[in-house]
């Protein structure tokens, strides 16, 4: 019987405190306390399930019908008090807004007056003191309900034009006073009549309306009042005269150097072919996987209680082939931060292993953390080399590491023979006992040659216990 979420805690209320022993066994309904039997089966409520108090369907059907209603009736309420809210909020709200708007006309008008040469400073400067009155005056903006959006875009915007329109004003207004000022504090020049062709009413006053003093006037006069400020220095160079003027860049010296070398004839001894990329890349991916799993923490793992099988480390170690071919193609086109994806997978804490494995790292009792730090190191070598020394240098790597490693694992030339040979040992064995993956010899084969993850790690572990694959 399926419980709905809101119907829990009205059930819980309906559990006496103190159940009795028979309750607590699931011998009697916790609610009515009414017998089970053939009648009335017992529905547990857990917490898991088969434990803790049960009670019968009639009281639960009872209970969740309750619940249902309460929760009905609650929600017209709430979804009532919300509209009157919201009524009550966009009522606050373009109260505030038309008094930002009357402001905000106010402080345009003011600014096209500072431009009107025939509107005396000091009438200016009395407008510009009534309208900062008037914006001081403004109410702090109303708080919405909790039941209406927080980030109200009409109020911000309101806002935001009336802030933009008192700057505007503010610009406007100490421009002109400032060259008020500045004129009336010139004395006469009558001697600049002639040069300037001044009519015959002129008294000598010429007014300036633009001064240029400079980038650095400012800073030199401050030090007039006592304060000395740095004056910004030259701006950088040009991209190109930086070029010019740059030293050459380092050359990073190669991480491994002379793997060609090395790599050729270990990798040829074992039928790899560092010409053909998808031996190569194939070969890569199988060290690469090697390093990250043959380390002492997996085994300290796979020691401890719980730990993982054969079956799970063989199906996983194929799944990761899988996913470092992948990664590694990625690397060639993207860059060698496309590894990252090989990393997550790996180093998963909550992902099930391959091949409808149980086991995950977050259950294992042994160091998985030093387990994670191994996968993270080795995928940070492969980076490097990539950045380094170049794709093919990062593969050679890895497949010297398979080459010692792994030379008759998944993804090597070795594989089929090591395939063949359980194959043998398989055919000669009484499977009745067997999983009935193994039944069908030849699709056992097919399998295990091209995804032995297929087979679950339960066959796989039967095969690791009786015909080995190496």
């Amino acid at each position: 019987m399926h419980i709905p979420v809101y119907a829990h805690g009205t059930i819980r209320a309906a559990v006496p405190a103190l159940p009795t022993v028979r309750q607590l066994e699931s011998l009697d309904c916790c609610v009515c306390g009414a017998p089970f039997g053939r009648d009335l089966g017992a529905v547990s409520l857990g917490p898991d399930p088969g434990s803790g108090p049960s009670g019968c369907r009639p009281c639960l059907r009872r209970l969740v019908t309750r619940a249902r209603e309460t929760r009905d009736a609650a929600l017209a309420q709430d979804a009532d008090r919300i509209r009157q809210d919201a009524e009550a909020w966009e009522s606050a709200r373009a109260h505030h807004i038309a008094r930002l708007e009357a402001v905000r006309r106010a402080a345009e008008e003011v600014a096209e007056l500072a431009g009107n040469e025939e509107i005396p400073p000091l009438r200016l400067a009395w407008l510009l003191i009534s309208l900062e009155s008037a914006c001081a005056w403004i109410p702090d903006a109303p708080e919405p309900p909790p039941s209406v959006d927080q980030e109200d875009r009409l109020l911000s915007s309101a806002e935001l034009q009336l802030g933009s329109a008192m700057i505007t004003v503010r610009e406007a207004t100490a421009d002109r006073l400032a060259y008020h000022l500045i004129n009336e504090a010139q004395p006469d020049e009558p001697e600049m009549c002639g040069e300037m062709e001044c009519p015959e009413e002129c008294t000598g006053r010429h007014d300036t309306s633009h001064i240029d003093c400079g980038p650095d006037a400012v800073f030199e006069e401050l030090q007039e009042h006592g304060i000395t400020l740095d004056a910004p220095g030259p701006g950088p160079l040009s991209p190109r005269l930086a070029a010019l003027f740059a030293p050459p860049p380092q050359k990073e010296s190669p991480l491994l150097p002379g793997l060609e070398e090395r790599a050729g004839p270990a990798l040829a001894a074992l039928g790899v072919d560092t010409d053909d990329p998808e031996a190569l890349l194939s070969a890569a991916a199988a060290g690469l996987v090697a390093d990250v799993l043959a380390s002492g923490p997996l085994d300290a793992i796979r020691e401890a209680p719980g730990g993982p099988g054969a079956g799970d480390v063989l199906a996983q170690s194929v799944d990761l082939h899988r996913r470092a071919r992948k990664a590694l193609i990625a690397a060639h086109d993207g860059g060698p931060a496309r590894l990252a994806a090989f990393t997550a997978v790996a180093t998963d804490l909550d992902l099930p292993w391959a091949g409808g494995s149980r086991f995950t790292l977050r259950s294992a009792s042994g160091p998985v953390s030093e387990f994670v730090r191994n996968v993270e190191r080795e995928v940070w070598v492969t980076e490097e080399l990539v950045r380094r020394q170049g794709w093919r240098d990062a593969l050679l790597h890895r497949a010297l590491s398979a080459s010692s490693m792994a030379a008759h694992r998944f993804g090597m030339p070795g594989w089929p023979a090591a395939v063949s040979a359980s194959m043998e040992r398989l055919a000669s064995l009484d499977r009745q006992a067997a999983p009935k993956e193994l039944a069908d010899l030849h699709a056992v084969e097919t399998a295990l040659l091209q995804g032995p993850d297929r087979l679950g790690v339960e066959a796989l572990g039967w095969l690791d216990r009786h015909a080995p694959l190496g």
